[in-house]
């Protein structure tokens, strides 16, 4: 019985991780947008509340 053709390698070269490696040396964080820098610097804000009192009604056995 032979494998499935999902079972199968298409190339063994790695042609995506090839591929994304190359855009990473090209452009690297030189070629990065400023506003797609500001995003990933900045910290995350959570409403930690909400999960608070959904986790009190869940605790009093309250239902959805």
């Amino acid at each position: 019985m032979s494998r499935h053709a999902v079972d199968r390698r298409k190339s063994p070269e790695g042609g995506r991780l090839k591929n994304y490696v190359e855009v990473e040396k090209t452009h690297g964080e030189e070629g990065t947008h400023p506003a797609t820098k500001a995003l990933h610097e900045r910290t995350t804000e959570r409403n930690n509340d909400a999960k608070l009192r959904e986790y009190l009604r869940i605790e009093r056995g309250h239902q959805a």
